[in-house]
């Protein structure tokens, strides 16, 4: 238990399996924003003291295992990673705005 967590009471190692969708089932995330959206969701996640252990990107949705400390709710977390990553994808791919709004 080298990564577990604890508060005065307790000691938990928690993961979470977390999987989402994207708007229609876009395939656009799966070609391009593949690597990108790894390294964003990454950063993101430690925003909220979290770590992403690991992620799949399929080609219509997406899975990550999200290690959460006992401090957030996994809410919180899902919301930072999925709400900044898509203002992020926004911002970066200004250019192909009609693609990924279709």
């Amino acid at each position: 238990m080298d990564d577990a967590q604890s508060l005065s009471h307790t000691v938990r190692n928690c993961k979470y399996h977390v999987v989402w969708i994207p708007k229609d089932r876009r395939k656009e995330v799966y070609g391009g924003l593949r690597r990108h959206l790894g390294e964003v969701s990454r950063e993101l996640a430690l925003q909220k003291e979290s770590k992403v252990v690991e992620g799949r990107l399929m080609p219509d949705n997406v899975h990550m295992l999200v290690s959460v400390p006992l401090k957030y709710t996994v809410a919180q977390v899902v919301d930072v990673i999925k709400g900044k990553s898509a203002i992020h994808t926004a911002r970066t791919l200004g250019g192909r705005r009609q693609e990924l709004t279709r």
